[in-house]
């Protein structure tokens, strides 16, 4: 393993880290190997990667699966698109060899921002072989400005930089400088360290995160005394994130009639629906979806929408699910597209 010194005389070892969420196999959608992590990208036994300044690249992809339907979707629908038997919080194939992953390759990467209170995932182009480090800059840097038109935002303060990231044994530590903690209240908080946790369990061999401010440990994170003493997991901030999580497309994805959609969904019966609409509210494909599981376990899925799609133009692509309780439709997320004819 090749190790160097970056400029603050901090050591630094490199290990490549492919990060793949739009390379998963079209449907039926099957698990990347016996245990695998659904849409994390593989990295290396160990990682370390030192402090850099932010260099973001826009980029988003469209995805797949689906039929067609004239009617909105029953509560108790059967289902017609299905996923990976595997439960975990992420979607894809990121364990499974990338094609033309070699360096040099261009691969997705996704880093988790904020669409209303709940995490939503930005899509960025990467040159291979990337590393979790770049991928946290990214993170950093904050949504481009489709994103931001699109709603989407950041509760990672301005100016926080990234000191140090080592990945070691399923454990994420990543050292942020002190302003990571400045300001906000407990949602504020909670949400940051979200982003953080759900860009970083991407990668097929992290399960979990820990925190370290300027070179110690964490214990508590601002004055609302959150404790982060120890490791977090996806499963602790799951009220953070939607319903129905779709990992792609992401914001500004192209769905020009064929629209593959990933992504995971905790949901009655894990049955919710996916609709497109064009930029006139006229409904173009309603899609009724089954994850892998529901009803307090979050599931996976990965359909193909098929549809007549405008020439050009903008569009919404639609996720929701009936509630348990009194039947209503509930609509958990949303994403624009576009149609490039």
């Amino acid at each position: 393993m090749a190790t160097s010194k970056a400029g603050n005389g901090r050591r630094i070892r490199a290990v490549s880290v492919a990060a793949a969420i739009l390379m998963a196999p079209v449907l039926p959608a099957t698990a990347c190997g016996s245990g695998a992590k659904p849409g994390a990208a593989p990295t290396g036994s160990a990682a370390r990667t030192g402090s850099g300044s932010p260099s973001p690249t826009g980029g988003a992809a469209g995805g797949a699966s689906g039929t067609a339907s004239g009617r909105a979707p029953s509560p108790h629908p059967t289902p017609t698109g299905t996923a990976a038997t595997v439960p975990q919080p992420t979607t894809g194939c990121g364990a499974c060899p990338l094609p033309g992953g070699s360096s040099g390759a261009r691969v997705t990467v996704s880093v988790y921002f904020l669409h209303g209170e709940k995490v939503s995932p930005g899509h960025r182009l990467a040159t291979g072989p990337a590393t979790a480090g770049a991928v946290m800059r990214q993170l950093l840097a904050g949504p481009n400005t489709v994103e931001a038109a699109a709603g989407r935002t950041s509760t990672i303060p301005a100016g926080t930089a990234l000191l140090d990231l080592d990945i070691e044994g399923g454990l994420a530590t990543v050292d942020l400088s002190g302003r990571f903690a400045s300001g906000g209240g407990t949602l504020s908080m909670r949400a940051r360290l979200a982003q953080v946790l759900f860009t970083l369990t991407r990668f097929q061999d992290v399960h979990s995160v820990a925190f370290r401010l300027d070179g110690r440990p964490a214990t508590v994170l601002g004055g609302e005394g959150i404790v982060v003493d120890h490791p977090l997991t996806r499963a602790q901030f799951e009220d953070l994130a939607p319903a129905v999580l779709i990992e792609a497309p992401a914001v500004g994805g192209r769905a020009d009639g064929v629209l593959r959609v990933e992504g995971s969904a905790n949901t009655f019966e894990a049955v919710f629906g996916l609709t497109v609409t064009d930029s006139a509210g006229r409904v173009l494909v309603v899609q009724r979806v089954m994850a892998s599981s529901g009803t307090g376990t979050r599931g996976t899925f990965d359909v193909t929408l098929r549809y007549s799609a405008p020439t050009g133009g903008s569009g919404t692509l639609t996720a929701f699910h009936y509630s348990a309780k009194d039947g209503r439709r509930v609509v958990v997320d949303t994403v624009p597209v576009v149609f490039s004819g």
